[in-house]
């Protein structure tokens, strides 16, 4: 490639990792902002500067590793992190030393704007080429942050806990759910997973996948596409589908034959959500809305309630977010489930008929988001939890009280998964 193409995704990268720490955005949020580099940038470079950018931040850990090793002292944090990428894509990514190093030093001078550290730069690097696949491979799995490591430890254990930080390190494959299950788009490679769902080792372009056009899927990680499955037989139920954009659990919902609300309260992500039932031909009503204050005609026969939570099930996908939430944001986040299990569960509140069953889930490591949320709303309400047995759900995965707990170290062999709990609650009526 010329210098000038890898520069700029390269450049872009590092503004999206900026963003990260200093703005506090995610980089999907940081890849679209206005005033980003990375919103500049052809769908291409775009789409290489947001991977590099993950990868540097999935395997900053490791690299520093081999850093530390090499600078008698540490540089400054804009410097440090032209390194910190440059050595993930010659090391991990196994991109070619010279033009990464070119690149490294050009960053150092113009986007670091560190032009007497050039120098260091390039011998830096230089050195880092030197070491093998299998240097690399040897160097420690990075630890979690010390609040979040802290909180799994407890739950699971440390050989538990180093085995999820170890799935951390593998970027996650595609999961597709099929809108009818029975119906393969010709063409599309992908392996049957033992839940039902699809999964794409090496996806490419998810546009200009077979079957995308025709909306024969949606994407949709293994784990989440349980907690909808919950419900069973759900033609004819009327269920509401609480912090339900971008819909990939409102369109299970629909095209196993329920009648679905989804409802969000944020107008930007329905937005996506309309998109995706339109491209899918499947129908939901869709309604924008606050679930703690909102309030239908008739309540319904069922709710899934896919909590806001930490997302720590998805660092996989999202090797920011470690970096991005803090143990105060836990205690605000758990405060917000049992409002809304309180909101849900009470027949009285309007949402729920009695009798009526309640799904909820979040894509948390974390038992106080899930196992410890669920106990305690069962205990104030007049609810009992339900064994349903799905496909692919192994015995371990479930939990005492009643729930499935998904983690990132499970399937090792397939992929892993993302990280879930879920249960299904009804109410005694």
């Amino acid at each position: 490639m010329p210098q000038s193409a890898t520069l700029a995704p390269r450049s872009a990268a590092l503004d999206l990792i900026t963003a990260v720490f200093e703005q506090r955005r995610s980089l999907s949020e940081a890849r679209v902002a206005p005033e980003g580099r990375a919103a500049t940038l052809p769908p291409d470079a775009r789409a290489r500067a947001a991977r590099l950018a993950q990868d540097a931040l999935r395997q900053m850990g490791r690299a520093d590793h081999l850093l530390r090793r090499a600078l008698r002292k540490s540089p400054p944090e804009n410097v440090l992190w032209v390194l910190r990428l440059a050595t993930v894509e010659m090391l991990a990514l196994g991109a070619p030393a010279h033009g990464v190093i070119n690149d490294a030093v050009a960053l150092t001078r113009g986007w670091a704007g560190e032009p007497k550290l050039t120098g260091l730069v390039n011998a830096v690097l230089r050195q880092m080429a030197q070491h093998s696949a299998q240097d690399w491979a040897q160097t420690p799995v990075p630890r979690l942050p010390a609040w979040l490591r802290g909180a799994l430890q407890n739950a699971y254990g440390t050989q538990i806990t180093q085995a999820i930080e170890g799935a951390h390190q593998q970027p996650a494959p595609l999961d597709l759910t099929l809108r009818d299950p029975s119906s393969l788009p010709e063409g599309l490679d992908a392996q049957l997973l033992p839940t039902g769902s699809l999964r794409l080792h090496q996806a490419g372009q998810v546009s200009a996948l077979p079957g995308f056009d025709a909306g024969a899927w949606w994407v949709q990680d293994a784990a989440a596409s349980l907690p909808a499955r919950l419900l069973g037989d759900m033609r004819g139920l009327s269920v509401l589908d609480i912090c339900a954009a971008p819909g990939g659990k409102s369109m299970q919902l629909a095209a196993g034959g329920a009648d679905v609300t989804a409802l969000d309260i944020s107008g930007p992500r329905l937005v996506r959500l309309r998109e995706n039932l339109a491209r899918t031909g499947l129908a939901a009503s869709v309604v924008q809305g606050d679930a703690l204050h909102w309030t239908p005609d008739t309540p319904f026969d069922a709710v899934l309630l896919d909590a806001p939570c930490s997302a720590t099930g998805t660092i996989r996908r999202h090797p920011e977010l470690p970096h991005l939430r803090s143990r105060a944001d836990i205690k605000a986040l758990c405060a917000l489930q049992a409002q809304l299990l309180d909101r849900v569960l009470d027949p009285a509140q309007g949402l729920l008929r009695a009798g009526g069953r309640v799904v909820y889930c979040t894509c948390s490591l974390l038992p106080e988001e899930g196992e410890a949320q669920a106990t305690a709303a069962m205990a104030r309400h007049n609810t009992r939890a339900l064994r349903v047995d799905l496909p692919g759900v192994a015995d371990a995965w479930r939990t005492p009280e009643g729930g499935i707990r998904t983690r990132p170290d499970y399937w090792p062999d397939l992929g892993g998964m993302d990280g879930f709990y879920m249960i299904v609650l009804q109410h005694m009526g």
